[in-house]
């Protein structure tokens, strides 16, 4: 369960978000089923629902904005500075040790690999294996570009917080927001002009579109840079959000008619359109289900379930893994004449899958989280939670 504390002032305040659960739960299962779809032999009907998943990373980047955003906004209210000690070792304890282990297992057994061959061991260690990444020689673990892309992120949010507050100018930070967001079509345009258009009627245009357009950095804020813009309206515009707040279920409506008109505009992923125009559509809609989320007006913030705050929990885990997993678990369990593209195969591969990031979450996540915890020494009062990024 997310947990945030009561705030001071009259800036937005959710106690428990299950909304936030629902979401992650959604984003996890969605990128799954794109990924089993994509890379496996799996049943036909996987196709039929798995075609918009690869948008559930955007789902994530806008989550992961919006709670880190949140708990560094919360600082800078509360101390008028950053911490970077305490955000960096908190960032590390979180994503890097379950990180290492399954980078160390993919490069130390290399059965596991679900395709032929890995980045070099540096931009692994360095999260800037998305960079230049090319599916053709370095597709095993390829959706560790999402990481870097998060990685590198905060690396460069901090900062720029820290140097809007040393200019006592932290609201005009809205506006910086703004220039990024808007300059992601700008880029993507030159991008596809000059890197992809040119290779159109190659075969292999859709490496050069990868490598281009959808794995840099560069191209693909948009669904941060929302979860950031969403953070800071909450803290710096409570008075509007909260009245925006109170329509809770209906902020959703515009948010999934927004995705449903991204869907469309994606069919061709590599498509101009898609291409300039796609990615910031997602994000957009995504804020606004995460707007409907963290109202408390709205159902998915009412209501809690078992089921997606153990997925949730586990969310982390099942990314991490879930390429490796299924490989392995198809390779052995074809052995006892198991068709690999049976509904029975399907269903042992999402067990497998979940009760690898369970073991990763109970032998790696957790010991660190509390190791963590020893070594910053947490102080009593409640901060924002931010252990499921």
């Amino acid at each position: 369960m997310i947990k945030i504390p009561a705030r001071q002032n009259n800036s937005i305040t959710n106690h428990t978000l299950h909304g936030l659960d629902h979401l992650r739960a959604f984003a996890i299962t969605i990128v799954f089923l794109y990924h089993y779809g994509r890379l496996f032999i799996h049943p036909e009907w996987v196709n039929l629902i798995s075609k918009f998943g690869w948008t559930g990373v955007d789902l994530f980047f806008v989550l992961s904005g919006y709670l880190i955003a949140s708990h560094l906004f919360k600082e800078i209210e509360r101390y008028n500075t950053i911490s970077f000690k305490t955000f960096f070792i908190k960032r590390f304890f979180r994503i890097i040790p379950a990180y290492l282990i399954v980078v160390a297992i993919y490069f130390f057994l290399p059965f596991v690999r679900e395709r032929e061959a890995l980045a070099p061991a540096w931009k692994y260690l360095t999260f800037t294996q998305n960079l230049g990444l090319d599916l053709r020689t370095q597709g095993t673990f390829s959706q560790a570009w999402s990481l870097c892309i998060e990685e590198q992120f905060y690396v460069i949010l901090p900062l720029a917080l820290f140097a809007l507050i040393s200019l006592n100018s932290i609201k005009w930070g809205a506006w910086l927001l703004i220039i990024l967001f808007l300059s992601g079509f700008l880029v993507r345009l030159y991008c596809y002009d000059h890197l992809v258009l040119p290779f159109i009627d190659d075969e292999a245009v859709w490496r050069r579109w990868y490598t281009a357009i959808y794995y840099p950095t560069y191209c693909r804020l948009d669904g941060l840079l929302t979860g950031v813009g969403l953070a800071a309206a909450c803290q710096y515009f409570p008075i509007v959000m909260k009245r925006i707040m109170k329509w809770g279920n209906l902020i959703l409506l515009p948010g999934i008619c927004i995705l449903t008109v991204a869907y469309f505009l994606c069919l061709d992923e590599r498509s101009f359109e898609a291409s300039v125009f796609g990615f910031p559509l997602v994000s957009i809609g995504y804020g606004l289900l995460v707007m409907g989320a963290i109202s408390p007006s709205g159902f998915l913030y009412k209501v809690s379930s078992r089921i997606t705050t153990t997925i949730a929990s586990l969310s982390y885990g099942i990314y991490l893994t879930h390429k490796f997993i299924i490989h392995i678990t198809q390779q052995q369990l074809e052995k006892f004449n198991i068709a690999g593209d049976s509904n029975g195969m399907f269903l042992l591969c999402i067990i497998a899958c979940l009760l690898a990031a369970f073991l990763l979450n109970k032998i790696i996540e957790k010991p660190f989280l509390k190791i963590r915890d020893r070594f910053l020494k947490v102080r009593k009062e409640p901060i924002y939670s931010i252990e499921k990024q």
